[in-house]
């Protein structure tokens, strides 16, 4: 049964979404399909950038240590980007040009320039290996890589074709000093000129996904999508802010969020940065993962909304430090990436009372867009990712051959939206493998609606692990396990963990009359081909003598033995 706040939140977006409204919405159809866009809504991130920087031209915008830049400081800093790289580096419409670096002012910078000149924004995961990286650039066929110091190191060696162009975190002038040319004036620059260039059929985006196949895959997405994407943020952030003023709150003070997550992945990228434009909210940006150092920082800018994947929210509030600062200011405490234990929601609740816990469900391949729980709801339901995100998105349980199930019913979570990515890059099997004739493009995610139409997340189809909101292929770690000359067969899977939610472990054997090798050798191996993250610790790669489980067709029986080292964890 819907609840008051169900009921409040249909209101409030019914009002938004009106004719002559922000959020209105007219038929788009395509692929033949007709699914909801914008009315009124910027043809490019360009012409996003453009409009929202004037906007608020003097307003903070970005805080990088002793750096601080205003949103006009930011955009003129991408003119310069834009300038140099259609002048001096070539950049035409489409191109792929990638950003291999750290988070910071310049990062976004970069973002801001790429865009702006045409060239499809590509992010490549900080945190993968030197031949990881080649990969990914090899993958996007990448003209240019913008690289920072620590990235390009680990590139020295590695089969790719790029232009490495160096960037590093100073004051934007010196940081990007590889990609800036002022223009004489704004009239006249490249930035300008492709404001007449660009539209919404463009190559906007490779963001990089990881599947149950083993390598990432480059989702790509048009200028439409993810102005599409970043709107329907816009929409739920105003959506929000009626609600609360409703209620007697005071939203008078600047939005800020502390820059916690990785700026590559779809939440960084989406609700977070791009978002931010059109909401004047102020970044603050942190070098790496440290809750004291969240709090201060949270504490000392005043930010209101924070966003993480469930381990950082859970930390801040059982912080034994918490007490000595003033967090008050937060109201918003959002997850997303991986499930949330159910104990967490009611423990932040207790450690924030003025504030709420909220959960966000969203895909790489979905521009991050799906569903939310909110408020109030969130405490009554804290097993649920909420109710579809409105007004774009579109959620349907279908079973394998693209049919509705009954309410209430398990099979596969789909997706549809405007927002959706176009496909996954030069690879057209994936790409048709991932959407219904009717554009839901499949989550790999079990789950089923309740009578509400509240999503419950039970499983995954897909081989992945998802550790801290890192997705981390199975399949991949096992070729990099075989890839070992003693190794006879092994089996990769996701065992619970409280911090991370998931960690990937590995069991294995080595061949018939070959020495016997300790797990802290495999992993001292896998370190040397796949990023640390995705390699197991030492006590959770299991070592055994006698073959491994397995199914009626000869598959590793990967269930049974996920049980089996869960239950072994647990008892330990």
């Amino acid at each position: 049964m819907a609840t008051e706040l169900d009921n409040a939140l249909e209101a409030i977006i019914g009002e938004l979404t009106k004719e002559g409204q922000p959020f209105h919405t007219t038929p788009f159809e395509r692929d033949g399909t007709s699914m909801p866009n914008f009315t009124v809504s910027p043809p490019s991130l360009a012409h996003y950038f453009a409009h929202f920087c004037n906007e608020h031209k003097d307003v903070p915008f970005i805080v990088d240590g002793e750096l601080r830049l205003t949103f006009g400081q930011a955009y003129q800093a991408a003119i310069c980007v834009t300038e140099s790289l259609v002048n001096d580096h070539g950049v035409e419409v489409g191109d792929r040009i990638g950003i291999a670096a750290r988070n910071s002012a310049n990062w976004m910078i970069a973002y801001m320039g790429i865009a702006m000149a045409g060239g499809c924004v590509t992010l490549l995961n900080g945190f993968w290996s030197g031949d990881e990286l080649a990969y990914g650039i090899r993958l996007a066929e990448c003209k240019i890589v913008l690289a920072d110091a620590g990235r390009a190191k680990r590139l020295e060696g590695t089969d790719h074709s790029a232009k490495l162009v160096m960037m590093d975190h100073n004051a934007p002038h010196e940081g990007l000093a590889n990609v800036w040319r002022a223009p004489e004036s704004f009239e006249t620059s490249a930035a300008m000129a492709m404001l007449g260039k660009l539209g919404p059929d463009d190559l906007a985006t490779i963001l990089y996904t990881s599947g149950s196949t083993g390598n990432s895959k480059g989702a790509y997405s048009d200028h439409r999508g993810v102005v599409a994407g970043v709107m329907n943020y816009v929409a739920q952030s105003a959506m929000a802010k009626v609600l609360l003023e409703s209620r007697g709150e005071d939203l008078s003070a600047q939005p800020c969020a502390l820059v916690a997550v990785p700026l590559f992945h779809v939440t960084g990228a989406i609700p977070l940065f791009l978002q931010s434009y059109a909401i004047g909210r102020k970044l603050v940006l942190m070098p790496k993962w440290d809750a004291l150092n969240a709090i201060k920082l949270m504490d000392a800018e005043k930010v209101t909304y924070f966003v993480g994947v469930p381990l950082m929210s859970y930390e801040i509030a059982m912080h034994s430090d918490l007490k000595d600062y003033d967090l008050s200011a937060c109201k918003s405490f959002a997850a997303g990436g991986a499930p949330r234990p159910v104990e967490h929601v009611t423990r932040i609740k207790e450690a924030f009372p003025g504030g709420f816990p909220l959960l966000g469900y969203g895909l790489t391949e979905t521009n991050a867009v799906g569903c939310g729980n909110f408020n109030e709801n969130y405490i009554a339901k804290p097993g649920s990712t909420g109710r579809a995100s409105q007004p774009m998105v579109e959620v349907a349980i279908l079973d394998d051959d693209g049919n509705h199930v009954a309410q209430g019913d398990v099979a596969e979570v789909c997706i549809r939206s405007i927002a959706n990515f176009r496909g996954y890059w030069r690879n057209e099997e994936a790409t048709t493998e991932a959407f219904t004739d009717d554009q839901f493009f499949r989550t790999g995610d079990l789950g089923y609606l309740d009578e509400d139409d509240y999503l419950y997340i039970v499983d995954r189809k897909k081989d992945i692990i998802i550790r801290g909101g890192e997705n981390i292929s199975c399949i991949e770690v096992e070729d990099a396990v075989y890839a070992h000359s003693e190794v006879a067969e092994c089996s990769v899977f996701g065992l619970p963990d409280d911090r991370m939610g998931e960690v990937p472990a590995a069991v294995f054997n080595v061949k018939e009359g070959r020495d016997a090798m300790t797990a802290g050798q495999l992993r001292a191996f896998l370190l040397e081909h796949i990023a640390p993250f995705k390699v197991p610790l030492e006590e959770h790669i299991f070592v055994v003598n006698d073959p491994l489980p397995r199914l009626g067709t000869q598959k590793i029986d990967k269930k049974t033995l996920r049980a089996e080292y869960t239950e072994q964890l647990t008892a330990a």
